[in-house]
């Protein structure tokens, strides 16, 4: 006899761009890692804003940038600002435990970058990276 599964198992689609995650809390990075790869992207791993500079230079074919919003030396919209200096339309995705008050202090405007509050779940985490990668355009 087989049994029906109950449980709602949302699918998501597999991924095959390179995302730059730029964090300095080295669980959350990993388990952002895990997490995107585990779906078929390719992860390049920054410590923090200026990590994350060099490793955009060092990457042509980085499609998304995740970005922790407070970081040491650079925070994450500025490091955004400098990578968008070299390619304009890079999109972007902000995390922060932060409040969002605190985060748009720092320089994240409302609606004119993407951003998620952690803790995330796994599929927070895919859905909005796939909306984000999914736009024509970056806001």
């Amino acid at each position: 006899m087989v049994e029906e599964e109950n449980a709602f198992s949302p699918v998501f689609k597999r991924g095959n761009e390179t995302i730059l995650v730029a964090e300095d809390d080295t669980d959350v990075r990993l388990l952002v890692k895990r997490i995107l790869a585990g779906h078929g992207y390719t992860i390049i791993e920054a410590i923090d804003g200026k990590d994350a500079i060099d490793k955009f230079e060092e990457h042509s074919n980085i499609d998304l940038v995740i970005l922790d919003s407070v970081m040491p030396r650079k925070n994450g919209r500025d490091a955004y600002d400098v990578i968008r200096g070299v390619k304009p339309n890079m999109k972007a995705l902000f995390m922060s435990g932060y409040t969002k008050d605190i985060v748009l202090d720092k320089g994240v405007e409302e609606g004119k970058v993407e951003f998620i509050t952690k803790p995330i779940s796994p599929d927070e985490l895919l859905i909005k990276v796939r909306a984000v990668l999914d736009k024509w355009s970056v806001l």
